[in-house]
């Protein structure tokens, strides 16, 4: 499969212990070489719905790129295809940088070659700037940069759909930017679709292509950011009274002004 396909959600819909956390949704086509933000407070099925598109929690519905049914393909199928970055942190052990992300495309990629397998390693290391901390231990990192690490282990695999569960949640300001400008440039260059949960609204408005806004009541909004980010829409996702502005370069910028009593 091309990593040109578009992405599609169909009745999507998870549970836990009878709980439902997303029920019926569904997304219209994303294009290739989109960034897609997904958007909302705690608890609404943000992680829940990337989990389930990887295949880690059981979910009813389809979640189809290109022909491609990934809730019910081979696991090899599903491999080629996706991957998959969680919340939590790579852990910190004795291991290398290097090893850790040789590890990763050994794993899922098994039948590279040799060749193609080093010209990848050092292609992303170079990408996300680890190259000065290759051959340092993950134990000898800050949680930052162990966040780059994970990061890497999802790049290397060059697949055409990735999933990325608060992929910035421990940078500094300037890792955010090397971090969300490597993610444009991977969907720019290969068509690849990427995926974010993500809770700082004002970078999803300024690094993401279409937004998808949760709340207690299911899918809110679908759309491109200045169709998603309104204050009436924030009002009801998160309870906060907002407002948006727009820089000198027309960039939307969200200010909350108070929180509003819980519903």
């Amino acid at each position: 499969m091309s990593a040109a396909s578009t992405f599609r959600i169909d009745a999507l819909g998870v549970a836990y212990g009878g709980r439902p956390v997303l029920s019926q949704l569904s997304l219209a086509d994303v294009a290739p070489g989109s960034l897609v933000g997904v958007l909302g407070p705690n608890g609404v099925g943000k992680s829940s719905l990337l989990r389930a598109i990887a295949k880690l929690v059981p979910a009813q519905g389809h979640a189809r790129l290109g022909g491609l049914d990934l809730l019910h393909c081979r696991h090899d199928e599903h491999l080629a295809h996706v991957a998959y970055l969680p919340q939590t942190l790579p852990q910190a052990s004795t291991l290398r940088v290097l090893e850790v992300v040789t590890g990763a495309l050994r794993a899922t990629c098994p039948d590279l070659p040799a060749g193609e397998r080093e010209a990848r390693l050092q292609a992303v290391l170079a990408e996300l700037q680890l190259l000065p901390m290759a051959l340092r231990r993950l134990d000898e990192l800050s949680g930052g940069q162990r966040q780059m690490v994970g990061l890497a282990q999802v790049f290397v695999r060059r697949t055409p759909l990735m999933l990325l569960d608060e992929p910035t949640s421990a940078l500094d300001l300037r890792w955010q930017m090397l971090a969300l400008q490597a993610l444009r440039q991977a969907a720019r260059e290969r068509g690849a679709i990427v995926c974010l949960a993500m809770h700082d609204l004002n970078l999803a408005a300024r690094c993401c292509d279409r937004l998808v806004l949760l709340g207690a009541r299911g899918l809110l909004a679908d759309g491109v950011p200045s169709a998603v980010l309104r204050s009436d829409m924030l009002r009801e996702a998160f309870h906060v009274e907002a407002r948006i502005e727009r820089t000198a370069g027309q960039a939307q910028v969200v200010l909350v002004e108070r929180a509003l009593p819980a519903e």
